[in-house]
């Protein structure tokens, strides 16, 4: 029989034996009080992969002695469900990890709400989603909902370190060397995925042969083959890829121009360009504007060019746009006028088109005293004539703020000025 990985093999048995997470299961907080008093409430654990979900709600089960069960939302049907009620119904109580849960479809729902509302179940969801946002609120409101974070790479060695001792579940029985510097590379490639650390030791410890005394050596260079390029998880559609989209903006916003290529360099190993293009034309016209409207003509040939060109040559016009853009005069008025008109249109506040603007290219409209009185501008000197463009209600209003953080826009708040001054 084919052994379990050795991930599997090292979850927790108690909550003591979990790795990082401190901030739930230390002593006196929320978990370790739940388990101490064994008073346990359905809750929802949401998190990057790898990180520790499952081993939490191994870990609850094993310390309170409960049924454990594991079913997927996607892929367990309801059938499954009925399975693990009736447990609960012989047992008084069943501990039940429910993975995916966001993907939780009305009728599994349904089935399942009776029993976390008696507590025959205690589901812990884990899911990569922000349950805020992906979760049904029948689930969510039922549930106690616990953020996981990475654990530091130094809890992420305790982790490697116990399964090199392990002797009945890690390799305990074997006789393993490990250069410190391996070890910490294990530890700290994985960005917290704890799973992904485990499983890079257990193909280093299995794929490398013994000495002449019964030794396996791990070194440095056999750690980073092993690991290979796992060096952050990238889900394209959970909370981690928007936190370093957002990351991304601001960064640049801010005009760090070092934190702006890490968060890019991110996307690139992704392989994200779509997000990259998109999020760069945003912040060409929202961030910079007219301080410098060269730039979004730029950032587009830019994107042009490493569509064309692809990864891994697309990150160099990339960074030059990032750079620039870091760089460049910072303008909000386009983004805050455009805003500020939007939100007098949606709130009622719009009032009539003046008649000597309104439409006056049909028979009849004269008589209507559509456009009578309109005066084209390009029949006086400057260009300009002063007349009323806005509804009477708003003739006052002003949605245009320039900034003067560059110069095209101190060009433009100049002029602005003027006609202002003129009306």
């Amino acid at each position: 029989m084919q052994q379990k990985p050795l991930a599997f093999r090292m979850r927790p048995r108690t909550i003591e034996e979990i790795v990082g997470q401190q901030h739930l299961v230390g002593s006196d907080k929320i978990i370790a009080r739940m388990v101490k008093a064994k008073q346990l409430t359905s809750m929802i654990l949401y998190g990057p992969p790898g990180i520790g979900k499952t081993s939490i709600a191994s870990a609850i089960a094993g310390s309170t002695k409960y049924a454990f069960r594991t079913l997927n939302a996607v892929t367990s049907n309801k059938k499954d469900m009925e399975v693990v009620a009736a447990e609960a119904k012989m047992s008084g109580k069943v501990v039940l990890l429910l993975d995916e849960v966001h993907r939780l479809d009305k009728g599994k729902q349904d089935f399942l709400l009776p029993f976390l509302e008696n507590g025959m179940i205690v589901l812990i969801g884990a899911t990569t989603s922000n349950p805020y946002h992906a979760i049904n609120p029948a689930i969510r409101s039922r549930c106690q909902i616990f953020e996981l974070k990475p654990p530091t790479p130094e809890e992420v060695k305790i982790a490697l370190l116990r399964a090199i001792a392990d002797e009945e579940n890690g390799f305990g029985k074997k006789r393993i060397q490990i250069a410190e510097d391996a070890l910490s590379h294990f530890a700290a490639a994985g960005n917290g995925d704890v799973r992904s650390s485990l499983n890079a030791l257990e193909l280093a410890v299995l794929s490398t042969d013994e000495d002449e005394s019964g030794i396996i050596h791990i070194d440095l260079s056999t750690a980073e083959e092993c690991l290979q390029k796992k060096s952050f998880s990238h889900d394209k559609d959970g909370d981690a890829h928007y936190d370093v989209l957002s990351g991304f903006q601001k960064s640049i916003r801010g005009s760090d121009v070092d934190a702006a290529l890490h968060y890019m360099g991110r996307l690139i190993e992704a392989g994200d360009l779509p997000s990259i293009s998109r999020r760069l034309l945003v912040i060409a016209y929202e961030d910079i504007g007219l301080a410098n409207p060269h730039a979004g003509a730029r950032t587009l040939a830019a994107i042009e060019t490493a569509e064309r060109v692809g990864f891994p040559e697309a990150r160099i016009p990339l960074a030059n746009a990032v750079i620039e853009l870091c760089l460049s005069p910072k303008s909000n008025s386009a983004i805050s006028a455009i805003d500020a008109a939007l939100s007098d249109i949606r709130n009622g506040n719009i009032g009539e088109v003046p008649d000597h603007l309104k439409d006056a290219h049909y028979k009849g409209a004269k008589e209507l005293g559509r456009g009578i009185d309109y005066l084209y501008p390009h029949n006086y000197e400057s260009g300009w004539v002063k007349q009323q463009y806005l509804p009477d209600k708003l003739k006052h209003k002003l949605y245009y703020a320039p900034k003067k953080t560059g110069k095209f826009e101190q060009a433009l708040a100049s002029v602005y000025e003027k006609l202002k001054r003129s009306k």
